[in-house]
């Protein structure tokens, strides 16, 4: 099993938990399309507030993705 991302984890915790972390925290990681732009240059700041670094605007979004119901303009 590779689970690069989670590796600092170890054993300590079960093969299935490091898993489900794993999508997590790829999901976390990535690049979600601007919906002002549409550039894939849309990245985390924090807890729910995203960036794009190509048209400088910030929105509010999900925790771990963009794409979320209750998405608004900041």
């Amino acid at each position: 099993m590779k689970v690069r991302t989670v590796n600092k984890y170890g054993t300590h915790y079960s093969a299935s938990l490091r898993k489900m972390l794993k999508k997590i925290e790829i999901s976390h990681h990535a690049a979600y399309t601007c919906s002002f732009c549409g550039k894939s240059m849309m990245k985390r700041q924090a807890a729910g507030i995203w960036h794009c670094d190509s048209f400088m605007k910030m929105a509010a979004g999900g925790a771990w993705t963009y794409n979320t119901v209750s998405a608004v303009t900041v």
